[in-house]
């Protein structure tokens, strides 16, 4: 007697958002196909403008312990996500694979450079004030320090085309430098992203910090651009005419922008994406000389 034929079980793939997975507020959904030849992979969550402002609330909720922990701890809370990507590195090369049309062997190496970059923004959580910040010589008797700190929410539009590469090298120098983020997803490729949630939610990851939309990025990014309490933008997954709209959108409330450029994500990042939403404070303090001898305490 021949054994019954077993039924895949699909998955699901949620929103995640504050540490939780919703599904779209709407309860909208579209058809995510592979690259190559259209099949279907999978229903994606169709973002509503609800969901993006949930996704802003949560943001701003996890801005104040995130930005608070040190830098050693935030790197050690980064290594521990790529730790966790490591372990389901199968699921994300089927995913890229499908994503972007790719081999399974070119779709191996993209994951393992995608980990490998999560793990070098890890690496930079504690050194980039070293790099951007430091004592400045003044004429004066007093101290004249410098020192980076986070711009707050940053609303990141993910790259169209690389999607999980791309994805994790505009998102992890957002959190890396103590902001917190909502990430719109490649509107054709969300599944890695949409993974991703996963990932963070079993890491160590305060919920918030990262919230993950899917859906249609213009209708998705209209109404961060214009949040108020959304304090930075990444333009990165627009296009020319969108991210002019978006652009004057942004400066209703003077949110620091991020231009989309044509950028290699396979090739050496730098550090400019870790200092564009930083903001620099400078302190001034007596260096306690006293009197025209310049003797001091």
């Amino acid at each position: 007697m021949s054994e019954p034929m077993r039924l895949s079980v699909f998955k699901t793939y949620k929103l995640y958002v504050g540490g939780k997975f919703p599904r779209s507020e709407s309860g909208r959904v579209y058809e995510v196909t592979d690259s190559k030849k259209g099949k279907w992979l999978a229903n994606a969550p169709l973002s509503s403008r609800k969901d993006a402002r949930d996704a802003v609330v949560a943001a701003r909720k996890a801005f104040g312990g995130w930005s608070g922990a040190t830098a050693y701890n935030r790197g050690q809370v980064l290594y521990r996500v790529a730790e966790m990507l490591e372990g389901r590195k199968g699921q994300f090369v089927h995913e890229v694979a499908d994503a972007e049309g790719l081999s399974k062997s070119k779709a191996a190496d993209v994951v393992d450079a995608t980990i490998d970059r999560w793990v070098w923004y890890a690496g930079w959580t504690d050194k980039i004030a070293q790099v951007v910040g430091g004592a400045n010589p003044v004429a004066g008797p007093y101290f004249n320090l410098s020192t980076p700190e986070p711009t707050g929410v940053v609303t990141v539009l993910a790259p169209q085309e690389s999607s999980f590469l791309g994805l994790v090298s505009v998102l992890a120098p957002v959190i890396a430098t103590g902001n917190t983020a909502v990430v719109i997803a490649s509107e054709k490729a969300p599944l890695p992203a949409l993974s991703l949630g996963e990932v963070l939610a079993t890491s160590d990851v305060p919920g918030g910090v990262v919230n993950v939309l899917s859906g249609r990025t213009a209708e998705i990014a209209a109404p961060l651009a214009a949040h108020q309490d959304v304090n930075g933008i990444d333009l990165t997954g627009a296009d020319e005419m969108l991210a002019k709209e978006l652009e004057a959108a942004a400066a209703e409330n003077l949110k620091r922008v991020l231009r989309p450029q044509a950028v290699d994500f396979s090739a050496d990042p730098g550090t400019r994406r870790l200092t564009a939403f930083l903001e620099t404070k400078t302190v001034w303090h007596p260096t306690g000389s006293l009197g025209a001898s310049g003797s001091a305490y």
